[in-house]
């Protein structure tokens, strides 16, 4: 199979970035193009809640040297359409031989005539930073990753104010009740006002809108209750989308030549046995190898082990595998030993303990508190997908290699 001609990548974030590095360290030397929604060069979007926010950043723009990687860079243009291996933007056409899809993911925001920040591109975090300050009044909606890590951020910067959460326990959507019940001590022992099962109604000038008829006033309000995949503008193009670009095991979207890598691609997972679709880091990182590969003609599959992690609270929280709610969960230390720490509440910042899943006698996925060889061994078994021993998995005496079933 010859390589294709002309290869357009459509997002300029870290996934578009890497797909094209990627397709030149295959020795690729056809036409490529790269278009971006923002006027930005990629940048890398982990700092902006974390360093950039409290100021040990300014930039996090990745310097790639498109010139050396031959690279036509078509910034501040947004995709509108496909059809008949022609890609449409807000300003031309490109005709194609192979596509790959990288349009990343968009906040949620609520309803409401009030201003509300999000934080999910650098102009995002750049224009919400020099708010931060002590005496402003900041409500988070939404105690997530992202809430978790600007909330963290706010009380490192003085800037003190309650997060809202609809759900009974933060992150309960990605780790389940139990393991995300755990992180609620933290925002007491750092200060911060957290307000569990606290809907939302709107957004108003000077505030929220709570449900049930309350008022909450602030200054500034920041959104964080999650994304959602950009691809309402695939509507047409033959694309199967169902939250997120649907993909096969080798990024293939249902239309010939087009790929979706990152954010915004859903792909079927062997090892888990059905579809799914992350926004980490990792994902943008590693996807594009694969894309690459087999935009060139390869046959290699994703199916990936997934990590993630975020730094809240003066802790490394460490993510692998996937869980999907269900398995036997089985705690490696207490989450709660280790003393009063600021504020009386339980748990010194720098405790470790760890939360795992099993299904059946496979470890499926494993949470890390401030735990790094937890997390880098239970990928190892994750992806080796060998028996453990729950009895030894259960004392954190042991590491967790030393708890595969010979």
């Amino acid at each position: 199979m010859t390589d294709p001609e002309h290869v357009v990548v459509a997002g300029a974030g870290l996934a578009g970035l890497r797909t094209i590095e990627e397709l030149r360290d295959r020795g690729y030397a056809g036409r490529v193009t790269l278009v971006g929604a923002e006027a930005r060069l990629p940048y890398d979007r982990p700092p902006l809640s974390k360093k950039l926010m409290i100021g040990e950043l300014d930039d996090t723009t990745l310097r790639p040297d498109l010139d050396a990687l031959d690279v036509q860079a078509r910034l501040a243009e947004s995709a509108t359409g496909l059809s008949g291996g022609v890609l449409t933007t807000d300003a031309g056409r490109y005709d194609f031989d192979a596509l790959v899809l990288a349009t990343g993911a968009r906040p949620v925001t609520l309803p409401g005539a009030g201003r509300q920040h999000v934080l999910r591109t650098l102009d995002d975090a750049l224009e919400l930073r020099p708010l931060l300050r002590p005496g402003t009044a900041l409500a988070i909606v939404g105690a997530g990753w992202i809430g978790a890590e600007l909330a963290t951020a706010a009380a490192a910067l003085g800037c003190r104010g309650p997060v809202v959460e609809a759900a009974a326990v933060p992150l309960a959507a990605a780790l389940g009740p139990e393991v995300g019940g755990q992180t609620a001590a933290w925002y007491a022992a750092a200060g911060v006002d957290l307000r569990l099962g606290q809907g939302v109604d709107a957004v108003a000038p000077g505030g929220l809108a709570l449900a049930g008829g309350d008022w909450l006033p602030a200054d500034v309000v920041v959104t964080a209750v999650g994304v959602r995949p950009s691809v309402s503008w695939l509507a047409g193009s033959g694309v199967e989308v169902a939250n997120g670009i649907c993909v096969d095991e080798q990024l293939r979207t249902t239309v010939p030549g087009v790929f979706a890598v990152g954010d915004c691609a859903a792909f079927q997972s062997g090892r888990y046995g059905t579809r799914l679709r992350f926004e980490h880091w990792d994902v943008a990182l590693h996807a594009p190898e694969v894309a690459a590969a087999n935009v060139l003609g390869g046959g290699e599959a994703y199916d990936p082990v997934p990590y993630f992690w975020s730094e809240q609270f003066g802790r490394m929280v460490q993510y692998v595998g996937y869980h999907g709610g269900a398995g036997q969960l089985i705690w490696r230390g207490d989450p709660q030993d280790g003393g009063p720490a600021a504020g009386g509440t339980a748990g010194r910042v720098g405790h470790r303990w760890a939360a795992a899943w099993l299904a059946g006698d496979r470890l499926v996925a494993l949470l890390s508190v401030n735990a790094p060889r937890d997390m880098l061994q239970g990928r190892r078994v994750i992806s080796s997908g060998v028996p453990v021993d729950p009895a030894r998995l259960a004392d954190p005496q042991i590491p967790v290699r030393d708890c595969v079933l010979r």
